[in-house]
């Protein structure tokens, strides 16, 4: 593992905001004794030992799940920001990370185009897309949502908490939303909102946003995009095939958008953001706190938000990271979406080219995410030689995933009688910039594990 940055850059930046309370009274701390710093030298190096029981999601060797480490800048930031411990619920708990989450969402906002918005920073995707749903049904009341069946269970599941009803739409081979089982949805006029997908969990797929915005003008719906994964893909969108392309270019006319800064946004656990195109639903959040509001008469982050105490640490993780690399098409953040997405491409064509695995029929990776499985002559024994061929990989410290996915994604464009039932695939999330110069590596890796595995 190289030099780690993170405690020179912390122990620099402490000093500066030391100073910056020097002129308080001094006063008497807690003091602790050279047993406590023992016991607690002694308990961390405990806890050093139990987190090695993870998979080395930092490594490039890591190319399972969507997991990509926190810019040191990031890991330091919110450290730094712990010495305080703010809280982004109300100015008072959190006046300078306030101020630093609005102008970082700000800036995620600006690369959607959008100037006027409401928008803040939540817990993560599950509790954004709540937020989303829930001005969904309180400006559309006792209509349905629907979405792709490839769409996130989180739909399905906080329209359940919302007491929404909820209705899934059948996906194509590349697993975008089919539209003419949208339309077969919509024509029964009971449809308040729609989930547009920029960037499944299993396969990447982009949903197609375009042609679904022109049914919002015949039928009449809010559109929610869930670009909590590939959001950011937006800084590049025209190093996208066609059909993604466009859909990017059309994302800020939805009327409300999700992304995750912990996915591709290089930081730490939890930090998800909501956006809304109308300002106005705002007068959804609208409530009363006696003791929370009044010491300033600017926004406090509350009242535009179903959450209450969130750690004001994230906001200034996320603003130190952007002021360090800006959301801006050819920047070097943008840069290193690129270089993931270049080594998809690459994975996938070296796939295609070995007659070992089958890829998905209708085309290569939309966005970084790789999908293919193991050739057989049967789903079960494809799926059993999956198993086998990830278990291998682990082996030889090449972490890869797995997901099923309909067989008939693998059949014939053509074949009029697609194959029922499900194939264990394997799945690689390539979101790391240094993926594309590991590529040969970790395709080494692969062929050696499929030959242990026979």
């Amino acid at each position: 593992m190289p030099k780690d940055l993170v405690p020179e850059l912390l122990a620099r930046a402490t000093e500066v905001l030391e100073r910056e309370f020097s002129g308080l009274p001094g006063f008497e701390t807690a003091r602790r004794s050279d047993a406590d710093a023992g016991a607690m030298a002694a308990v961390l190096e405990e806890t050093a030992r139990r987190l090695e029981d993870n998979y080395p999601y930092f490594h490039p060797l890591y190319a399972g799940q969507m997991l990509k480490p926190p810019h040191p800048v990031a890991r330091a930031a919110y450290a730094l920001a712990m010495t305080i411990n703010p809280n982004n619920h109300a100015r008072d708990g959190g006046r300078a990370s306030s101020a630093m989450e609005i102008e970082a969402v700000a800036e995620i906002a600006g690369m959607f185009g959008w100037s006027e918005y409401l928008g803040h920073l939540t817990s993560g995707g599950t509790m954004a897309n709540l937020e989303a749903l829930w001005v969904a049904g309180q400006m559309a009341p006792g209509k349905r949502i629907i979405g792709s069946e490839q769409a996130h269970y989180t739909h399905h599941r906080v329209s359940a908490v919302l007491k929404l009803e909820y209705s899934s739409v059948a996906a194509d081979r590349r697993g975008r939303m089919r539209l003419d089982a949208l339309e077969t949805e919509l024509s029964k006029g009971d449809v308040g909102t729609v989930v547009v997908t920029l960037g499944t969990t299993a396969v990447g797929a982009v949903d197609p946003l375009p042609e679904i915005l022109e049914l919002r003008e015949r039928y009449g719906f809010r559109v929610h995009v869930d670009a909590a994964y590939g959001g950011y893909f937006k800084l590049i969108e025209d190093a996208l095939d066609e059909p993604a392309r466009r859909a990017y270019a059309a994302i800020g006319q939805a009327d409300s958008i999700v992304i995750d800064p912990h996915k591709h946004g290089l930081q730490p656990y939890g930090c998800g953001c909501v956006l809304f195109r109308d300002p106005g639903v705002g007068r959804f959040y609208k409530h009363d706190s006696p003791y929370t509001y009044f010491t300033s008469k600017e926004l406090h982050l509350g009242e535009i938000s179903l959450e209450c105490s969130r750690a004001g640490a994230a906001a200034v993780a996320l603003w130190t990271t952007q002021r360090l690399l800006p959301l801006k098409p050819g920047g070097e953040f943008a840069r290193g979406l690129a270089a993931g997405r270049r080594a998809a491409a690459e994975l996938d064509r070296r796939l295609r080219a070995d007659e070992r695995f089958e890829v998905l029929t209708a085309g290569g990776p939309e966005l970084d995410i790789v999908v293919w499985k193991m050739k057989a002559a049967t789903a079960e024994q494809a799926s059993e030689r999956g198993q086998s061929i990830f278990s291998a990989c682990a082996g030889r410290n090449l972490h890869l995933a797995l997901v099923q996915l309909p067989q008939f994604w693998f059949g014939p464009a053509d074949d009029a009688s697609p194959l029922d039932g499900h194939v264990t695939c394997l799945r690689s999330v390539l979101m790391k910039p240094e993926h594309e110069a590991w590529l040969d590596r970790i395709w080494n890796e692969l062929s050696a594990a499929c030959g242990e595995a026979g």
